[in-house]
């Protein structure tokens, strides 16, 4: 907490988001250099070592000399869960800002994101391994569907926000009713309650739909050319295997199968630029669903500068002084 004008106002901590491929990580990265700024990731996937090529990280050349936090966090089979993120990145978070900086989070991840703005306490809930392993081999034996319905049936509301194929959130939410007798959205809504210690200024890249996807299929071409398909032998020869958590991501699991020879090389990438594209669409439609985004449309940029001036006035334009 700071003080301008004699009033108490809360640390701001500015937001990048929107969907894979938009232009996040290079907007970001001039942003703090221009504003005095540090960026904490909200990637899922860029917290895990020796994954590079295949979730887009930037490398040190890219970061331009910008500190950046939770990338390489842990090791590919570990566990790594909302609660543990929200935790680590405000402690990253109240780094940055003690050096007098502008902490700046940028990422797509939506649970990660919204821990954030909405300081929603996923840390009360239990964690039953067991189960878990139960729910995800019924989804394997009878289908994502029939999960889901399970899901439907205890938590209404939660069902309508989690894909049937988003078999990991689909189990966290029916884990936490069976050990609390309460759904998920139970728990997400009095933790709501409890104001963030910050004020998040979100700030969605929107980027035409055609464009977008265009963008996914070069960036998969970029990603073979760089040697993904090598990562992910390292990954191999390191002990990681498919049922190792970071190798399901989307890219990693495509060429997993092909060097087990169950796929050939072009139809693992097919499926790895079609999988992203459906994955960026439903990224854009979490985000869209939240009214505090203040979006900016990269169309009508002629340049990442353009960009920036935009975030830049609107920052001004709400009272946040950089």
């Amino acid at each position: 907490m700071s003080i301008y004008k004699g009033v108490y106002i809360l640390d701001a901590v500015i937001v990048i988001l929107g969907p894979t491929a938009s232009g996040k990580t290079k907007v970001s990265i001039e942003l703090a250099k221009q504003i005095n700024g540090e960026i904490v990731s909200a990637d899922s996937m860029q917290i895990y070592k020796f994954m590079d090529i295949g979730t887009a990280k930037p490398d040190e050349m890219e970061r331009e000399g910008v500190e950046h936090y939770l990338i390489d966090e842990v090791n590919p089979d570990e566990e790594f869960s909302v609660a543990r993120y929200q935790e680590t990145a405000l402690g990253y978070i109240e780094k940055i800002l003690s050096k007098g900086k502008t902490p700046i989070v940028v990422g797509g991840t939506g649970l990660y994101i919204n821990s954030l703005l909405y300081n929603i306490n996923y840390s009360e809930t239990v964690s039953d391994w067991e189960l878990r392993d139960q729910l995800k081999k019924e989804s394997e034996e009878k289908g994502n569907e029939y999960l889901h319905k399970r899901l439907e049936d205890i938590d209404p509301e939660a069902a309508k926000r989690i894909h049937p194929n988003d078999i990991k959130r689909v189990i966290r939410a029916i884990e936490v009713y069976k050990f609390t007798n309460k759904p998920i959205s139970y728990h997400q809504e009095i933790s709501r309650q409890l104001p963030p210690k910050y004020r998040y200024i979100p700030i969605g890249l929107n980027i035409d739909r055609e464009i977008l996807y265009e963008r996914i299929n070069q960036r998969v071409d970029i990603m073979l050319e760089k040697g993904l398909v090598e990562e992910v032998k390292k990954l191999v020869e390191m002990g990681c295997d498919k049922n190792t958590i970071a190798m399901q991501a989307i890219g990693y699991k495509e060429i997993l199968r092909y060097l087990r020879g169950e796929t050939n090389l072009d139809e693992a990438v097919y499926v790895i630029k079609r999988d992203s594209r459906h994955y960026a669409k439903r990224q854009l439609t979490w985000f869209r669903r939240n009214q505090d985004i203040h979006w900016i449309d990269v169309g009508n940029c002629d340049s990442t500068e353009a960009v920036i001036e935009n975030i830049k006035n609107y920052v001004a334009s709400i009272g946040i002084f950089l």
